[in-house]
């Protein structure tokens, strides 16, 4: 049976209980529906969007998505399903411009957050007229990334605001569940596993394997090698007086690391920089046995490799002096021609039994090199036509990876049976509709809870599947299953405390928050690689708008005359050391009449082995010399607020056109005299290029009388008598 509705094209939406029951409360408050991969979350999504778009006619609807073949696949679930003519795509192929008008013709828009991020914090549209925002992969709705910024500007601008949140998976941490709820101002919570009872004919089946494999005997010594060339370096931590144990993980020396460098913000000693330099020595180390027990030794000798090649630091150096490391790596070299990878192995058996006519598969790894050598073995068998599919990053020069066109283009390939097995890293987890998968490998288990259910989803969409799950005995494989499983199992527990209390609605906080922000708003601009701090974001909140420019000099241009450089402190140590920072300051000095440094972090003096008195001899100079206040925060909220009260005090004169001065030299005649003419005080190339139409010449305006200047459209008596006063007083040197 079929829902029935007028903006619904017949016989697309099947009628499901499950289903209609989340709609229900999702259209009443803002909800969070956690469900397994092909239960049809995207379909909740359109039956929700029929309802707002039905109750507000005029209103729009927006669906965020992580990636462009998502946002893709989503829009056209849209225009597959509903009697609705007006669904735009928002990636970054389309021009700022041609979004705006986009925006406002559209019904429903599907796009990548990134875009929509940096529309809102350019003021190029708001948010006020739409009725709902559908957050796919809700999951992600933590730390910077962009979807709680667009939910809070969205529950502050929209009129009648409503979210729905789509996950397989939020997490099994508690904290984790609780920023997602809270940045995305979640009401009510959904979750249906395959075991519900109304779910449950709608699941094909999957049936979950747990193959173990062993080791081969000869890469013993490799463990053996690397696992003294660790204990080599933990004793001498213990000697340093920092405990650790024999069986100390990857995550036991992130956190070492981290108590070291909060100490160092307390005392500067020799010990604590020895102790940096071993942890990340032994940090190489847990990788590498990772990579050996995990991954084969295809994959390690790649990794020995990149270590080769890129021995820049203190901690590299040493262990490619370490006669444990090299041994390693000599005998990572003789064998890995030599032995054959039980995992492959194993995974060629797999597919030779079970893909057949159009059955196709889909196999897992974490590892892009691991990825490389399966597509190089499984090439070789009958049948069997493979492709990687991975994420867009460049790894190195010979890794470039695949542009989403790429990605289309391969996953149609795969849809069409022209391929018939993916091997995919991560990039394949989240969300895409890969339909008649029949059996799906893990490579190795991953110990997040969220990436194993998402893997295990892509199969039994349409029919029955299958997913094998490969470990390695009495290694990290074993440790990273039991982990993963443990995780999902506490999610569900978490969620259903959730459930069992009342979310707090923070949409009211949101409004008051708004109401007694200034309503005029302030334009700053600003250089397009600090887009990607939460710096711009934070302003918004002061109805500050960033607008984005590639500056030559500086990060924030406040008002004609005022320009902010921002540095981390480790950027301030960094341009220290390489010369830069005292060539930035003359820069800022010569475009600028007013310039101003924020050094944001709380460890200046110790991030490098750098003297203190160096540190302090730059900061006097920056200051004294070049008359650069320096301006110290903590963090970026800091700084924005810091910016914030700067630019209301700079601006609450008078709102003037934002000049600047600091672009590339000018190259045209023409482009010279305005910018001549626009170093005049109070004149922006606006009114350089009326005074030099009027005059005729840079001459002739250097010589006009005040009266004379006082003509010219936008000059008034004030200007030109300071134009007069610049170029007619005498020069003295301050």
């Amino acid at each position: 049976m079929f829902i029935k509705h007028p903006l619904i094209r017949e016989e697309t939406i099947e009628a499901r209980l499950y289903q209609e029951t989340i709609v229900a409360g999702a259209v009443r408050s803002n909800t969070l529906v956690v469900a397994p991969t092909a239960l049809g979350k995207t379909i909740i999504g359109v039956m929700v969007a029929v309802y707002r778009l039905q109750r507000y006619p005029e209103s729009k609807i927006l669906m965020l998505a992580t990636t462009r073949p998502l946002v893709n696949q989503h829009a056209e679930s849209f225009k597959n399903t509903l009697n609705v003519d007006k669904v735009e795509v928002f990636t970054g192929t389309k021009k700022p411009s041609d979004r705006i008008e986009l925006w406002n013709n559209a019904e429903i828009i599907v796009a990548t957050p990134q875009v929509i991020h940096n529309d809102l914090l350019s003021d190029r549209y708001s948010l006020e007229d739409v009725s709902l925002v559908i957050f796919d992969e809700a999951h992600r709705a933590t730390g910077n990334y962009p979807y709680a910024f667009i939910a809070g500007r969205y529950m502050k601008q929209a009129s009648k605001p409503l979210i729905l949140a789509l996950t397989a998976s939020p997490g099994g941490d508690e904290a984790r569940i609780k920023d997602v709820i809270e940045n995305l101002f979640i009401e009510n919570i959904e979750v249906r596993t395959e075991s519900d009872s109304d779910v449950r004919p709608f699941i094909k089946g999957i049936n979950i394997e747990w193959v173990r494999v062993s080791l081969p005997e000869e890469i013993k010594p490799i463990k053996s090698a690397l696992e003294k060339a660790l204990e080599t370096r933990l004793e001498k931590l213990r000697k340093l007086g920092i405990s650790v144990t024999g069986n100390v993980t990857k995550r036991d020396l992130l956190m070492i690391r981290g108590n070291l460098q909060a100490r160092l913000l307390e005392e500067r000693i020799p010990e604590l920089y020895e102790g940096l330099s071993l942890i990340a020595a032994c940090i190489n180390l847990t990788h590498a046995m990772e990579l050996l027990e995990t991954q084969g030794l295809n994959t390690l000798l790649s990794y020995f490799r990149r270590v080769e090649s890129e021995a820049s630091s203190k901690a590299v150096k040493g262990l490619l002096e370490d006669t444990y490391f090299l041994r390693a790596i000599r005998l990572t070299e003789n064998l890995v021609d030599e032995i054959k990878n039980p995992k492959i192995e194993k995974i060629k058996q797999f597919l030779v039994e079970n893909i057949a006519d159009e059955k196709k598969a889909i196999i897992f790894t974490q590892y892009r090199d691991t990825a490389a050598k399966l597509v190089e073995e499984l090439n070789l068998l009958a049948g069997i036509r493979v492709m990687r599919f991975v994420g867009q990053s460049k790894r190195s020069n010979s890794d470039k990876g695949m542009t989403q066109k790429n990605q289309l283009e391969v996953l149609e390939s795969f849809r069409k049976g022209e391929v018939n097995v993916l091997v995919a890293t991560s990039v394949a987890e989240e969300g895409l509709d890969i339909p008649g998968v029949d059996l799906v490998i893990f490579y190795e288990p991953v110990p997040s809870e969220i990436r194993t259910i998402q893997r295990r989803g892509r199969t039994g969409r349409s029919r029955a599947g299958k997913t094998i799950v490969l470990i390695a005995r009495n290694t990290r494989d074993e440790a990273f299953y039991w982990g993963s499983t443990r995780k999902e199992k506490k999610m569900y527990e978490i969620l259903q405390n959730f459930k069992n209390i009342k979310l707090k609605n923070k949409h009211e906080n949101q409004k008051t928050l708004e109401n007694s922000i200034k309503k005029r708003k302030i334009s700053i601009v600003v250089d397009t690689r600090e887009l990607f701090s939460s710096i711009t974001r934070e302003l918004l909140n002061y109805n500050i708008i960033s607008k984005p420019k590639r500056l030559e000099v500086g990060d924030y241009v406040i008002s004609r005359r005022l320009c902010i450089e921002r540095k981390t402190t480790e950027d301030f140590i960094n341009s220290l050391i390489d010369g830069r920072l005292m060539s930035q300051a003359i820069n800022l000095r010569q475009s600028y009449s007013r310039a101003l440094m924020i050094v944001e972090g709380e460890s200046l003096y110790t991030i490098r082995n750098i003297r203190v008195e160096a540190v302090m001899g730059a900061l006097i100079s920056l200051t004294v010399d070049f008359n650069i206040p320096v301006l110290f925060t903590k963090n970026e909220k800091e700084t924005a607020v810091l910016i914030s009260r700067i630019t209301e005090r700079e601006q609450n004169i008078e709102e003037n056109e934002i000049q600047i001065r600091a672009e590339k030299k000018p190259v045209s005649l023409s482009e010279m005299q305005e910018f001549v003419v626009a170093g005049l005080p109070n004149i922006n190339t606006t009114l350089a290029r009326r005074l030099l139409e009027h005059f005729g010449s840079v001459e002739r305006i250097f010589s006009a009388d005040e009266k004379e200047l006082d003509k010219v459209q936008g000059i008034g008596k004030k200007i030109a008598k300071e134009m007069r006063e610049v170029i007619s007083s005498l020069y003295k040197k301050d």
